[in-house]
């Protein structure tokens, strides 16, 4: 059972459920990436979504996008980005993932890449632009070293998409909120949670809400019916206002909140 299971386990017995936060790996640099991650533990971070900055991010907004670029401006790299997470590894073992586009992957060669990634002590890896269609090649490799391959299910999946991600993936599914991009959204659609209980009807895998959930309120409304809560751009935003201690508190303080509105809204129920 990866650390990733080992989580969703852990937090069901206890009545939880998981907040997943996401940051750009090197934004601003791969130090303070690394020094975050620990923290972000500490705050009420569940499992840590890393993002691998990519010169072409189609799926993300702006506020993303800008994290993509201030990381790869600071050098950072696929090959850096493992080297970090395998040096964080001697003060946690928050489950890590890796979350970007498969180009990175393939030029750094698939095999050596999930090697590589489970050497580093890295969890799982969801590459936005591979489907389940074209995953067989990467899911194999993934497979034999215990790497888990989350898969993305939308708005628009009928039945069928849901099964086949629901057969072929691990860790979680992760369920994208809204059309579009990654971005916060004032509200969370009221579709999101038909969606999300039909989804969970059909598959075994927990199932993660994510792309636009910004606030404690937001969070703890999808986590009545999803087993984790995804945020990304709200966190990433602080990044482009603050550095260094006064960063790290900003990013602990909201951490902090939305597990906090997770906790409160699931308890209530």
């Amino acid at each position: 059972m990866s650390r990733i299971s080992e989580k969703f386990a852990e937090l069901k017995i206890n009545r939880q459920k998981a907040l997943i936060t996401f940051i750009t790996a090197g934004d601003p640099d791969l130090e303070m990436t690394c020094e975050l991650i620990p923290e972000m533990e500490k705050s009420g971070a569940d499992i840590i979504e890393l993002g691998v900055p990519f010169s072409d991010p189609m799926a993300d907004g702006p506020t993303i996008q800008k994290a993509s670029e201030r990381a790869l401006a600071a050098g950072t790299t696929l090959k850096s980005i493992l080297a970090m997470v395998k040096s964080v590894r001697r003060v946690t073992q928050v489950p890590i993932i890796l979350m970007g586009y498969f180009n990175p992957v393939y030029r750094y060669g698939l095999r050596k890449f999930v090697d590589d990634a489970v050497d580093a002590g890295v969890d799982g890896v969801l590459l936005v632009d591979l489907p389940p269609e074209e995953a067989q090649i990467f899911k194999a490799e993934a497979d034999a070293k215990g790497l888990d391959v989350i898969f993305l299910l939308a708005p628009t999946s009928d039945d069928e998409r849901i099964e086949k991600v629901a057969r072929i993936g691990s860790g979680f599914i992760y369920y994208v909120s809204v059309t579009g991009v990654t971005g916060a959204r004032k509200s969370v659609d009221d579709s999101v949670f038909t969606t999300v209980k039909r989804i969970r009807k059909q598959v075994n895998l927990p199932v993660a809400v994510g792309f636009g959930i910004a606030d404690p309120s937001q969070a703890g409304k999808v986590a009545e019916v999803a087993d984790g809560v995804v945020v990304g751009s709200a966190l990433v935003k602080l990044f482009e206002e603050y550095r260094g201690e006064d960063l790290k508190k900003r990013v602990g303080v909201l951490i902090a909140s939305l597990k906090r509105g997770i906790t409160d809204s699931f308890t209530a129920v």
